[in-house]
């Protein structure tokens, strides 16, 4: 359940909060990218991109040992991550009613770095959480590469969600104005595979990736 906390006390339209582990869990499966949010060493706010991909109970973000963002993090700051998927467009009779059908989850804590022990297993639950079944067909990730790429875990403990899915909801003199009105979906998919132009032989294409989906 969300933790009860000021910091995940939905204010804005609260009757779109959703206090569902399973929602979360649903949206953190179907995001590819989270936005992280945390203050640098000077206390100034930051918000960087990177992969992300749930795994039990706790989030992995993946990024370079390089990265700022992620020495910060290793070095116990507090951390804000959001994720968001876009599923439609709502267009009322107005533009002030019209807005956007959206799944979003907001996770607070602190992240760890994962172990060089675990690091491994921590990839490899990353990428079948977005490449289901690849990771047995790659190479293994070798020592150079391990060395220069960090994971950190951070758990589910202090979460919100918030989900618009409505209808538009027009004030009654605007019922009758002659513009159309409704939701328009939105579907993220794949499209034909791009052979890398240096592709030796003919391999086949992964036959796994038929069960790849986004959102």
């Amino acid at each position: 359940m969300t933790s009860e906390s000021q910091r995940t006390l939905i204010r804005r339209l609260p009757e779109k909060a959703v206090d569902d582990l399973a929602a979360l869990h649903e949206i953190l499966d179907a995001a590819r990218v989270a936005h992280v949010g945390f203050t640098d060493e000077a206390g100034r706010p930051v918000v960087m991109p990177t992969g992300a991909a749930r795994d039990g109970d706790r989030l992995l973000l993946h990024g370079s040992t390089g990265s700022r963002m992620f020495r910060r993090l290793a070095g116990g700051a507090e951390v804000c991550v959001t994720l968001t998927l876009l599923d439609g467009l709502v267009l009322a009779r107005s533009a002030f009613e019209s807005s956007m059908h959206y799944r979003s989850a907001v996770v607070f804590g602190v992240a760890t770095p994962v172990p060089g022990e675990e690091k491994v297993a921590a990839l490899r639950a990353m990428s079948e959480a977005w490449m289901p079944g690849r990771w047995d067909t790659l190479r293994p990730p070798n020592p150079r590469e391990l060395a220069a790429t960090a994971v950190l875990s951070l758990p589910l403990d202090e979460w919100s969600v918030k989900v618009s899915d409505g209808p538009p909801e027009d004030p009654d003199e605007d019922l009758d104005a002659p513009v159309w009105a409704g939701t328009l979906p939105i579907r993220s998919t794949y499209g034909p595979p791009v052979p890398a132009p240096d592709l030796r032989g003919n391999p086949r294409f992964p036959s796994e990736s038929a069960g790849w989906s986004i959102g």
